[in-house]
């Protein structure tokens, strides 16, 4: 990691744990007295995933899958395979997919057409963050975080070459050393 990266705070942690409570308390109500199964997409979304749980007052079963997109750093080529897949039997059951970041949606839509397979009762998204302007292919997120419009993010849980998940907030990066094909404007 190079520490001269430009960092520019966006969102506080203080900022994100009270947006996290007020949608486990949402999530808590529309599934009141209704076990859950929940779906995070690694890697970047086990931090949101972990806080987001622990407000969650329904009996829940947590899972997690990775997801791989082959093309080149500045775009989806919108071709998406499984690198984990679920082990939880979903059937019947109501799924929520938690996510860090919507920008296309070719990752959220395919899984969950890939989950729709298994027959559950009902298949519901939560993301931190949304970015509706970059979408290519409809997508439905029914539980956003944040709408934050443009710029490349990291922090909680989001990364640039595997640095910055650690971070408390999600802040803008404007990186010193710019890899090819790395558009500013990714995330």
């Amino acid at each position: 990691m190079d520490y001269k990266d430009q960092l520019r705070k966006v969102l506080s942690s203080e900022t994100i744990k009270t947006r996290v409570c007020e949608l486990g308390e949402q999530i808590s109500k529309d599934y009141e007295g209704r076990p859950l199964v929940i779906i995070g997409i690694l890697n970047g979304a086990f931090i949101f995933m972990a806080d987001l749980i622990r407000h969650i007052k329904n009996p829940l079963q947590i899972d997690f899958v990775r997801l791989a997109s082959y093309g080149s750093q500045a775009k989806s080529s919108g071709h998406i395979s499984f690198t984990k897949d679920i082990e939880i039997d979903i059937k019947d059951k109501d799924v929520l997919v938690v996510e860090d970041i919507v920008d296309t949606g070719y990752t959220l839509k395919y899984l969950k057409e890939v989950l729709n397979l298994h027959n559950p009762a009902s298949i519901r998204i939560c993301c931190l963050i949304d970015k509706k302007e970059r979408r290519k292919v409809s997508v439905e997120v029914d539980y956003v975080g944040f709408d934050i419009p443009s710029g490349f993010l990291v922090g909680y849980g989001l990364d640039f070459n595997e640095n910055y998940r650690g971070l408390p907030g999600v802040y803008h990066l404007n990186p010193v050393y710019k890899p090819e094909g790395f558009m500013p404007s990714d995330r």
